[in-house]
């Protein structure tokens, strides 16, 4: 099977989010499962900053954007350790600039931008040698291709029987524009109406995915279950409720290539199920000379690694902090929090590591090799966002045999099960769950994930268990394989 995707940053060229991870990890996954996958992306700035192999293809493609034509020269370059072929779309005026998409706020042009990147896409893969069976479209940078595929490329032969497919990282971002750039498409007029392209008088680019793509799926199945209702479907949920397929939500996978305790680099003593105890307590001894501490504390080490935003629940965890390491016991744990984010709440963060420097440690940055030995020196990690489409920080965390405290949404609770008698007889527990949006529930969810601490044994039990769970990319991508054959199939 050829599959296209089309995705607008990809690790390691390009990255702002998880989308990212998806398209950087899920091609070569697919490819061992014998697929002939290639993908396209813009070629920013930043991709040209990682050192790694471009060259060009000696193909330049004049891109009708409104009623100007583009020059897009195409590049290639491959994803690292695998035989799958990345193609850049290079024009500067659109995409050699500092930030993907905007800094602080949008790029005012970005419609303009990833109108030119989606027919570029097309009129790429329809110079191609050989026809896709699948063109898999990522978010709304990717939006306009499933009506590209069917209007104005619909009779193209690399193209013309291909099936598209429509993927949601997150239903918070559609973008939306000036009905007015309606007219830098391309397409009639007549698809600018509520059932198709229209949104409360805007553009919306996710919308019109959603509408013509064949198939649509998203990153978890809750999520997927969220999402066609609102509040979760953001004002699109009627659109999802339309469609006779519905959405498919599959989990995503995590890169066992670098997020993998026994081979980690970045941990002094690497580790597996058997010998957990002693690798964590390694990454606990230099995680605690990182932070300035003279040795390890005793008690356990409750970590949140994140955005420092209201979405991801920190808000929570700061109350949470301000209640259990200022009572009078001198709290049953250290907590420990890294990201970057809202400057308040990087602010608020500093002052209670500030007020409680026994029991609190706060680094505000963002630091690759930080975040793993995090993962395995924690005993705990909180994940109580308030909306999460997938996650990744719960399964890092299950890799690394650190056991997640989450809150029940999107794939949250269909990758941590909550720890009950009856799930820890049945050998299926994996963490602790809490479902109200608040730092009391937090809390008590915190309490018992502590009090199950204290049973050594129970825990040890819980850890190996968790740390032999597979949320590698190739359990993923045989779901996806699966999409890809049944939306073939479809007539």
């Amino acid at each position: 099977m050829r599959v296209l995707m089309v995705a607008s940053e990809a690790v390691p060229f390009a990255k702002t989010g998880g989308l990212a991870d998806v398209a950087g990890a899920l091609p070569t996954a697919l490819a061992r499962l014998g697929c002939d996958v290639t993908l396209v992306m813009p070629a920013y700035r930043e991709v040209f900053s990682k050192g790694l192999p471009i060259k060009p293809t000696g193909m330049t493609l004049e891109v009708p954007v409104g009623q100007r034509r583009a020059t897009v020269h195409v590049l290639e370059s491959r994803l690292p350790g695998s035989d799958v072929t990345v193609y850049l779309i290079a024009n500067d005026a659109c995409f050699d600039r500092p930030n993907l998409y905007g800094a602080g706020q949008d790029y005012p042009d970005n419609a303009e931008r990833f109108i030119l990147f989606s027919r570029g896409a097309m009129e790429l893969a329809g110079r191609l040698a050989h026809p896709f069976d699948i063109i898999h479209c990522h978010d709304w940078q990717a939006g306009l291709v499933p009506i590209y595929r069917r209007t104005l490329y619909a009779d193209w032969p690399a193209i013309a029987r291909s099936k598209t497919i429509q993927t949601i990282h997150n239903m918070a971002y559609q973008g939306t524009f000036w009905h007015w750039d309606m007219l830098l498409t391309g397409l009639d007029w007549k698809y600018f109406n509520w059932q198709q392209m229209e949104f409360y008088g805007q553009l919306n680019f996710l919308k019109t995915g959603l509408v013509f793509a064949d198939a649509v799926s998203t990153v978890s199945p809750t999520y997927a279950r969220e999402i066609i209702e609102p509040p979760g479907g953001c004002g699109l949920e009627g659109v999802l409720a339309g469609r006779p397929d519905s959405v498919t939500g599959i989990v995503n996978g995590i890169d066992a290539s670098s997020w993998n305790p026994r081979t980690d680099r970045h941990i002094p003593r690497p580790y597996g199920e058997e010998d957990f105890a002693d690798g964590k307590y390694a990454a606990r001894v230099a995680l605690a000379a990182r932070l300035g501490h003279a040795a390890p504390d005793p008690r356990p080490l409750v970590a949140f690694v994140g955005r420092l935003v209201s979405q991801k629940g920190v808000n929570l965890v700061l109350e949470l902090i301000g209640r259990m390491a200022g009572n009078h016991e001198g709290g049953r744990a250290r907590f420990l929090v890294l990201g970057t984010g809202d400057g308040e709440i990087e602010h608020a963060l500093q002052r209670a590591a500030a007020t409680f420097p026994e029991s609190v440690d706060v680094v505000i940055g963002f630091d690759e090799g930080l975040a793993h030995l995090v993962q395995a020196a924690s005993d705990i990690m909180l994940v109580p966002s308030l909306y999460e489409p997938c996650g990744l920080t719960q399964l890092y965390a299950l890799a690394y045999g650190t056991i997640p405290v989450v809150r029940a949404t999107g794939g949250l609770a269909d990758t941590v099960v909550d720890t009950t008698p009856d799930t820890v007889r049945d050998g299926v527990a994996s963490g602790f769950v809490f479902e109200p949006f608040d730092s009391l529930a937090l809390e008590q969810a915190l309490d018992r994930a502590l009090e199950a601490h204290s049973d050594r044994d129970g825990w040890a039990a819980m850890v190996r268990r968790v740390m032999r769970q597979d949320w590698s990319w190739d359990h993923a991508a045989r779901e996806y394989l699966s999409l890809y054959r049944a939306t073939v199939a479809q007539l």
